[in-house]
């Protein structure tokens, strides 16, 4: 039976939530303050900024926290009207953030009510189940990062799973790799069954959605129980899930709802570098490490200057043992913590 266990770790500027299912992690809910990106759930004041009645969208503006957009449906909005709306998707890079209406809005552009911090959507997760701290949970935060990261995963059992975002889709390619056997078809539809349990674990870790692809191993055999083995991997994520058949080709397509924001987004910038922010919350994890290890001593973070920018007041609340100092040229993934 499938065991799944809780996390919640905190630092200076930053919580993480982990779940992870089986020894694996699973979800990963990222909040940082300062970065008020609408999240799931959250209620607002908006004010439609356009209508765009051939789309059937109404563009929103939410205020200090930027816009989002609105499928029209039976809802008769104009320009300059104030309505009240939920987030139900949060933003991604390149696209903005998803809200419902609920009806006309009696205050002034804004947030009205914030959505569950990463600590109540894990409490809600655990359901009463317990919630470990301290450094059992900075682990397992730091290997969900990680994880997240990465491109391709190995397969219990053996072979591996590459997933890569495009712009249309998430595609999934299953590889057997070197496990082999005398029943070649029963090799290839365990690999199959692992891989669509895996995916699905995986995408929720990643926080992935909208259409995604399996390109499985083989050309489509026992389509029924691979179609049946996704319908159980992806059940915690319904409602709104849609599973196709599995194709002669060996592709088993599916769409599931994109209600969070990447966890890449979070972690990384456009150009795929770890973010000055990312950087800053790292070395005050390693900070902290340091500071334990040796109580005594007074520490010097030496980075580029626009981690050191987003680190300052970061380090503030550690106290006066750390300082930091920003070096013209420096690379950002190029750190240092000295001793002084």
């Amino acid at each position: 039976m499938s065991e799944r266990r809780y996390f919640l770790d905190r630092s200076p500027g930053e919580r993480r939530a982990v779940v992870t299912l089986d020894g694996r992690p699973e979800r990963l809910f990222i909040e940082r303050d300062g970065e008020g990106a609408p999240r799931l759930g959250a209620r607002y004041a908006a004010r439609v900024r356009r209508v765009d009645r051939a789309l059937g969208m109404a563009f929103l503006d939410l205020g200090g926290d930027g816009e989002a957009v609105a499928a029209l449906g039976r809802a008769s909005l104009g320009e300059g009207q104030a309505v009240e709306v939920e987030i139900t998707a949060e933003p991604r890079r390149d696209k903005a953030a998803i809200a419902s209406v609920h009806g006309p809005a009696t205050s002034g552009v804004g947030l009205l009510q914030a959505g569950p911090t990463a600590a109540e959507r894990l409490e809600a997760l655990a359901d009463g189940g317990a919630i470990v701290e301290g450094d059992a949970a900075r682990q397992a935060a730091d290997e969900a990062e990680e994880a997240v990261l990465v491109v391709e995963h190995s397969l219990p059992g053996g072979g591996t799973i590459a997933i890569e975002p495009t712009r249309a889709l998430v595609a999934i390619d299953v590889d057997q790799g070197t496990r082999g056997g005398q029943d070649r078809a029963r090799v290839v539809q365990q690999t199959n069954l692992t891989a669509i349990r895996e995916g699905a674990r995986l995408l929720r870790l990643k926080g992935l959605g909208g259409l995604v692809v399996f390109d499985l191993v083989g050309q489509g055999q026992a389509g029924e129980a691979l179609a049946a083995e996704a319908k159980r991997a992806f059940a915690t994520d319904q409602p709104g899930v849609v599973i196709g058949p599995v194709s002669r080709l060996g592709t088993l397509t599916l769409a599931l709802p994109q209600r969070r924001t990447p966890v890449a987004d979070l972690l990384l910038d456009s150009d795929g570098r770890p973010s000055a922010r990312s950087v800053a919350q790292r070395l005050v994890r390693e900070v902290v490490r340091e500071g334990r290890s040796d109580p005594g001593a007074l520490f010097d973070v030496v980075c580029a200057p626009d981690v050191a920018e987003v680190l300052q007041p970061l380090l503030i609340a550690l106290g006066p043992r750390f300082d930091v100092t920003a070096e013209v040229g420096r690379a950002r993934s190029d750190t240092d913590i000295r001793r002084r």
